[in-house]
């Protein structure tokens, strides 16, 4: 059968668009902070996705809707493994990897794990930790913060409750806290990283809980940005937040 030759340019011109397409397109892994899943980020991921941009935002084991695979069992490795895992099931490749708040430890073993796949690493008022560092360790504040929370192998922040309605945040295992982290990949260093620090209005940036970490990723030289907002600005300023992480994948 022959194609005729105005269908097979119409055909020829609607492939080129499509590759045209893909090739700008931009494919973001954004992973949530502790106690709460990909639930958080919905709004962002609207926005983005509206803009062109691919997005994927895992929820951990025990969070968000996986809240009924909870157990004080699962860990910081059990995290990082998510997350592998759906970049490798999805095979996905030049990813621009979130961490936001405790999603920076899971991003840090993700970029550890498979250099090759990850494109830049962007930190959201994240940790940002050494070799050998866990959330307690990492944490100029130590574990002390976490005890009037703890709870049969659980953190549970006063703001958890039983009775609320999905979506919400949820208790999270000590362990993920608790747990070092094991980097080995020289390669990590190469990757393109940025470290947003949010701080609340008229706040100093130093006073922030983050800034520590904030101040570790400067001295590895990298970008840095400072956005006014509270420790969610996927709530409180999605768009310019969107904006942020698009201008800078």
């Amino acid at each position: 059968m022959r194609i005729a030759p105005h269908l097979a340019i119409a055909w020829l011109l609607m492939m080129s668009t499509f590759l045209s397409a893909q090739e700008l397109q931009t494919t973001f892994v954004i992973v949530h902070g502790a106690w709460g899943g990909s639930w958080a980020f919905k709004k962002v991921d609207s926005l983005m996705t509206a803009d062109g941009n691919l997005i994927y935002r895992p929820s951990l084991t025990g969070q968000g809707e996986r809240v009924h695979l909870a157990s004080p069992d699962i860990d910081l490795s059990a995290h990082i493994n998510d997350v592998v895992n759906v970049i490798l099931y999805e095979n996905l490749r030049d990813v621009v990897l979130v961490g936001h708040s405790y999603g920076g430890m899971v991003i840090t073993g993700v970029a550890d794990r498979i250099p090759e796949r990850i494109r830049k690493l962007i930190y959201l008022d994240a940790f940002l930790p050494n070799d050998g560092e866990s959330v307690f360790t990492a944490n100029p504040q130590g574990s002390n913060w976490t005890k009037p929370m703890e709870k049969d192998g659980m953190i549970v922040p006063s703001w958890v409750k039983e009775n609320q309605p999905p979506p919400k945040d949820v208790p999270q295992s000590i362990k993920t806290f608790s747990q070092p982290i094991v980097l080995k990949n020289s390669k990590t260093t190469a990757i393109s990283s940025v470290y947003i620090l949010t701080v609340d209005q008229g706040k100093r940036p130093q006073d922030d809980t983050f800034f520590f970490f904030a101040e570790r990723a400067k001295q590895r030289k990298w970008k840095y940005i400072e956005m006014i907002a509270d420790h969610n600005p996927q709530w409180s300023k999605p768009e310019e937040l969107v904006r942020i992480l698009v201008e800078n994948n």
